[in-house]
C-alpha cells in the first residue's frame, strides 16, 4: 500500500502519484507554506527564492536570513515529522474532535482588598509539580473542581472580587497521566542547536497566524482569542500571592505597520487611502494569488508588497480592562506552585480589528500530526522581534504538555496552536489547545531538572475562558 501523501498541497489529480522536490531545497518561508503554518504570496515566495539563489539567505543578512546551523537543525525536524506522518498514519484522519463540554456557571461573587501589586515578576519558576509528581495526584473531586475554577477578577481601577462557580454536565473522566518513558532532562531553554525564526518580514508579521501574538507590559506574550480578550499565563501578572508590580497599569502591545519617516496621525484623523489594508485570512491569501496571475495583477501585487515592505512594525499599546485567573493559581494544592492552572484571560479596554485565534481542547498528543506544536511569542534576546518555533511533545499528562521547544523569558504566556482538519467543513483550521508556561525546575528523585512545559486546554478550562469571554451558551461543543 503507498504512503499517503506528507502534505495536504500534495495533488493527485491525474491518478499520478503526488510528487514533490525534497523539503531542504526550498527556503524556510517555503517549507512553513507547504507545511501550512503560514500562506505565501507567489510574489513574496519568488523574492524568498531569489535571496536564496543569490546567496543572500545565509551571508549577508537579508530579510529571510538564516544561518546553515539553523537550517540543518529545521531539516532535522522536518525528517521527525515526514517519519511520524508516513508511518502508516493518514494526515486526513487528523481532525478536531467535536467533544460535549461541561458548563460553569456563577454562584456568588464577593469584593476581596484591593491588591498590593508588590510581586515581582519571575521568570522561571521552581518547586512546580513535575512529570512524576503529576502522576501521583489524586483526581480531583467534585468540591476541589468547584474551588479550583472559581476565579479572582481584578479591574483597572483596583477592585478585586471572586466569584464561586458550579460545574454542571460533567461525566467523571479517567486522569490521562502521560504514559512514556521519561526523557533524558537538558539544562538550557535553548535545547542544542537554536532552532527558532525571526519572522523579521512585515507582509507576514502583521497576518494570520503571527498577528495573534501580542506582548503584555509585564515582559510575558499572550494571544488574542477574541476581539477584546488576550489569553496568557497567570504568573505573568500574578506570582501566587499578590500581582505583579505594573499590574495597576496592564498593558498589551499589537503589532501595526508604521510608514518609515511619517509621524503620529492625530486621534480621529481620517485613514491614509494609500495604507495596505490587512490580510483577514488564509483565504484572502489565495484570493491574492489568483488575482496575481494575470499582468496587470501582477502589478497590483508587487505595488501592495513594496508598500508593505517600506513600513515598519511597531507596538500600539492597550489599557488591560480587567484580568480574571482561576483559583487553582492561588491554591496550595501540593505545596508546589499550581502550574495546571497558570492561566488568565486579559479583557481589553477597547475592542482591536485584528483576526485572533479560537480555542479547542488539547487533543492527546497520539493525535498530533507528527506529534508537532507551534507558538510564536517575543523572547527577550531578541528585542522587538517575533520568534516563531515548532518542537515534539516530549511528554504529557492529564494537565500538561513537557517539549524542549527553543524558547527564552518573555515568550511565556504564548498560545501554542495545531492545524486540524474541521469534522464537517473538511477545511484546515488552527486552533489553540495550550499556553506556554515556560522553562521549569523540579525535584526530581532528589535532583533539580528542568523542561519547558505547556498548559493544556482541557474541556474544563475551555468552558471557563468561554465563560469568561462571555461565550458560555455557546461552548457547548469544543
Amino acid at each position: 500500500m503507498p504512503s499517503p501523501p506528507l502534505f495536504p498541497h500534495e495533488s493527485t489529480e491525474g491518478g499520478g502519484t503526488p510528487a514533490a522536490l525534497p523539503l531542504w531545497t526550498a527556503g524556510p518561508l517555503r517549507v512553513l507554506e507547504i507545511l501550512g503554518f503560514c500562506t505565501l504570496d507567489t510574489h513574496a515566495l519568488a523574492a524568498a527564492e531569489r535571496e536564496s539563489e543569490e546567496g543572500r539567505g545565509l551571508a549577508s543578512g537579508g530579510p529571510f536570513a538564516r544561518e546553515t546551523k539553523h537550517m540543518m537543525a529545521f531539516v532535522l525536524l522536518i525528517s521527525t515529522l515526514a517519519f511520524s506522518l508516513t508511518n502508516g498514519v493518514n494526515l486526513q484522519d487528523f481532525s478536531w474532535q467535536l467533544k460535549k463540554i461541561p458548563q460553569i456557571v456563577k454562584e456568588k461573587t464577593f469584593f476581596l482588598d484591593t491588591p498590593k501589586f508588590e510581586a515581582s515578576a519571575k521568570l522561571e519558576l521552581s518547586g512546580v509539580c513535575g512529570i512524576e509528581c503529576q502522576r501521583t495526584l489524586p483526581v480531583p473531586r467534585w468540591s476541589d473542581l468547584k474551588e479550583l475554577l472559581s476565579y479572582e477578577t481584578v479591574f483597572e481601577n483596583g477592585t478585586r472580587t471572586l466569584t464561586e462557580v458550579e460545574v454542571l454536565g460533567m461525566e467523571p473522566d479517567a486522569v490521562v497521566n502521560g504514559t512514556r518513558e521519561t526523557p533524558t532532562r537538558r539544562k538550557r531553554q535553548v535545547y542544542g542547536t537554536d532552532s527558532r525564526f525571526s519572522i523579521s518580514d512585515t507582509r507576514f508579521l502583521t497576518n494570520f497566524p503571527f498577528n495573534t501574538a501580542v506582548k503584555i507590559s509585564t515582559g510575558c506574550s499572550g494571544i488574542l482569542i477574541s476581539p477584546k480578550h488576550v489569553l496568557t499565563a497567570a504568573h505573568c501578572v500574578h506570582d501566587g500571592k499578590d500581582y505583579i508590580k505594573g499590574g495597576k497599569k496592564l498593558r498589551v502591545g499589537l503589532l501595526k505597520l508604521k510608514s518609515k519617516g511619517s509621524g503620529k496621525r492625530r486621534r480621529g484623523a481620517k485613514r491614509n487611502k494609500r495604507e495596505v489594508p490587512e490580510v483577514k485570512d488564509d483565504a484572502a491569501d489565495s484570493k491574492l494569488q489568483k488575482r496575481g496571475s494575470g499582468r496587470r495583477a501582477g502589478r497590483k501585487t508587487s505595488v501592495l508588497n513594496e508598500r508593505t515592505s517600506e513600513r515598519k512594525p511597531s507596538f500600539q499599546w492597550t489599557r488591560v480592562k480587567s484580568t480574571q485567573i482561576p483559583k487553582g493559581w492561588t491554591t496550595d494544592v501540593t505545596r508546589d506552585v499550581a502550574v495546571d492552572y497558570d492561566y488568565a484571560v486579559l479583557e481589553l479596554r477597547r475592542p482591536h480589528k485584528k483576526k485572533y485565534m479560537e480555542l479547542g481542547i488539547s487533543p492527546n498528543s497520539k493525535m498530533i500530526p507528527g506529534n508537532m506544536i507551534h507558538f510564536s511569542g517575543y523572547d527577550a534576546d531578541r528585542a522587538g522581534q517575533l520568534v516563531y518555533r515548532f518542537c515534539s511533545i516530549s511528554d504529557e499528562s492529564s494537565d500538561l504538555f513537557y517539549q524542549y521547544c527553543d524558547a527564552e523569558p518573555g515568550s511565556t504566556g504564548s498560545g501554542i496552536y495545531l492545524r486540524l482538519k474541521e469534522p464537517i467543513k473538511k477545511k484546515w483550521k488552527r486552533k489553540i489547545i495550550a499556553i506556554y508556561s515556560g522553562h521549569q525546575w523540579v525535584d526530581v528523585n532528589g535532583e533539580q531538572q528542568d523542561y519547558n512545559v505547556a498548559v493544556r486546554i482541557t474541556p474544563l478550562k475551555y468552558a471557563q475562558i468561554c465563560l469568561w469571554l462571555g461565550n458560555n451558551d455557546t461552548c457547548a461543543q469544543g
